[in-house]
């Protein structure tokens, strides 16, 4: 896999988050060899969902022009 930010080389790392809980959780994640940059579960999650949501903004701009021309017409 290559980084979104350097498109380096992305390597499995290991992940210890000791502030969003009590208790130290583990996770996986992906961890660039070049920049350093930093890819677990949920970063993956929420730039998947922002995607989403550009694209439907985009899309609805498209059809709302279309809606009214065919209105016109």
């Amino acid at each position: 896999m290559t980084c979104t930010r350097c498109s380096g080389l992305m390597v499995e790392d290991h992940l210890l988050d000791m502030k969003e809980s009590y208790v130290p959780m583990w996770m996986r994640g992906l961890r660039c060899v070049t920049c350093g940059n930093v890819e677990d579960p949920l970063i993956h999650y929420n730039r998947m969902m922002h995607e989403a949501r550009r694209m439907r903004r985009r899309a609805a701009r498209v059809v709302q022009p279309l809606a009214a021309q065919a209105q016109a017409a």
